[in-house]
């Protein structure tokens, strides 16, 4: 039997299919070969090797939302000229291949195979993390036979009812087996205050660095500080919290580029609240390893779902702060950060945010797609 993987590029998608596909590996009683196929990426590439998965590429155009004519332009170039070429590297490679399955996480990358394995008679399963779906997931969506949703049936109702199963986000099972003691040992913790966990994304994000330089000689006094700053701006940063911070407070700051799979597992065990964009997959950790958190939505994200994800799961779970960008100043911030200790019981919130996870969600997909190939 043979699966493809089919996703954008990003963490979001890559780090569910990996749940995904290591959970079929540990229940199905077939061998079942997995390739990754979709828009050349070294960071999605790197992380399938780890898996021993095979990688192959093809292009795939993007549909860019902010404006400009050269913006116009490359626009006309991806759409008729790199996406058909995308399909038609596609439909090679799955011609050759043989899949039985094409499971897709969405994104531009995924266009290409999707339409390729459509064309090839090949059965898809999309899954949607969003609330508000991404616009390839709304394009394909009458090409698939089955769409797993992350969000409530009720907040996505883009999709046709019939197709529509909601199973949570895939998430590794590793994230959740992290200790307290071995992030003491892994971050050099002090464990005398309560420990803030700042994530940007796979990247990290500029505006969340700003803002801790801003506030770091202040939220010190107060919290230990695990911050995940992105490769391309951990320099900077560490440049002006070196400058900012005083001498007995520098023990209570650690920046880091990037938290492997290792290191993010143990960085929520000793988390007291995490602050950190408003990603599906960074909601579904956050939820599934019960945590309190403080959400700041990428404003340019597509049609501003990270805004929506935030605000439905603050609702559902009441656990979370929801800070648009737009309100977002070191004063206001740093207040509410202090309010949460000072005036909620934070590990009351820790249990709703968990309420509202399904962590064994990897595994229930692996189940019902395994389920669907030996039918």
């Amino acid at each position: 039997m043979k699966i493809i993987l089919a996703g954008g590029g990003t963490g979001g998608h890559t780090f569910p299919l990996i749940a995904v596909l290591r959970e079929i590996k540990r229940h199905s009683l077939n061998a079942i070969d997995f390739l990754y196929l979709g828009p050349k990426d070294q960071f999605t590439y790197e992380a399938f090797l780890k898996e021993g998965i095979e990688t192959s590429f093809c292009n795939a155009g993007k549909v860019r939302r902010y404006g400009g004519f050269s913006v116009f332009i490359n626009n006309l170039i991806d759409v008729f000229f790199i996406t058909p070429i995308g399909i038609m590297q596609a439909f090679i490679k799955i011609y050759f291949y043989v899949p039985d399955l094409v499971f897709s996480k969405g994104g531009y990358g995924s266009f290409p195979v999707i339409i390729a394995a459509t064309l090839l008679g090949v059965p898809v399963i999309l899954h949607e993390s969003d609330v508000i779906p991404g616009k390839t997931n709304k394009l394909l969506a009458s090409f698939a036979f089955k769409i797993y949703t992350a969000f409530p049936e009720k907040n996505v109702s883009f999709f046709p009812l019939k197709k529509m199963v909601q199973m949570g986000n895939p998430i590794r099972e590793n994230i959740l087996s992290g200790s307290a003691q071995k992030g003491k040992e892994i971050f050099n913790l002090n464990f005398e205050k309560p420990t803030v966990l700042f994530l940007g994304g796979s990247q990290g994000s500029t505006r969340i660095n700003e803002l801790i330089i801003q506030i770091i000689p202040e939220i010190l006094k107060y919290f230990e500080v695990i911050h995940q700053t992105g490769f391309e701006d951990l320099e900077r940063v560490k440049k002006y919290a070196k400058a900012l911070i005083k001498e007995d407070l520098s023990s209570e700051y650690h920046a880091y580029p990037f938290l492997n799979e290792e290191e993010i597992k143990s960085a929520y065990a000793v988390s007291d609240i995490i602050v950190a964009r408003a990603g599906a997959g960074t909601i579904f950790e956050i939820s599934a390893n019960g945590k309190p958190s403080i959400l700041i939505p990428l404003p340019e994200a597509a049609q501003n779902h990270q805004l929506k994800n935030a605000l439905t799961y603050a609702k559902l779970t009441q656990s979370a702060i929801v800070i648009e960008e737009k309100n977002l100043t070191p004063n206001f911030f740093l207040a509410e950060l202090k309010n949460i200790f000072q005036f909620k019981n934070v590990k009351r919130l820790g249990e709703q945010a968990k309420q509202f996870s399904i962590p064994n969600s990897a595994e229930i997909i692996a189940k019902d797609i395994i389920k669907f190939l030996e039918s």
